[in-house]
């Protein structure tokens, strides 16, 4: 099979400003402006980064994501910090055997989810391998 995910869509009312939270949030910049529909990619264009793009839908978002993101981050909270002055929100936060993440949503409520780094779970008996 010679399939590669390279483009997320995010469904939204209004694109181009929705694309100022996610390309500060990403350090994206907009490389095609179609309209009602944009497509965001890396500052300097990182070979096999995924491509971001935001469609401009009629109808409000209801419900929750079928689909969503999931960013890491070398420092969790001075990332989840850092969105939340951005204009997102945390919805939850959550913890399961050494790793945890905070859910969160953009400024049109789509939610994303940001973890840091996985932490090795611990070895009960002691041993190290």
């Amino acid at each position: 099979m010679a399939l590669t995910a390279h483009m997320v869509t995010i469904d939204c009312a209004a694109p181009k400003s929705l694309a100022g939270f996610w390309t500060d949030a990403l350090g994206y910049q907009v490389v095609a402006d179609l309209g009602g529909y944009l497509m965001l990619r890396p500052v300097g264009g990182a070979a096999g980064a995924l491509t971001l793009s935001l469609q401009e839908v009629p109808e409000p978002k209801a419900g929750k994501n079928r689909v969503h993101l999931d960013l890491e981050a070398s420092d969790r909270g001075a990332e989840v910090s850092r969105l939340v002055n951005l204009g997102a929100r945390i919805v939850a936060e959550h913890s399961y055997e050494g790793f945890s993440w905070n859910v969160m949503a953009d400024p049109e409520g789509n939610e994303f989810c940001v973890s840091g780094p996985e932490q090795a779970t611990p070895d009960p008996s002691g041993s190290s391998g």
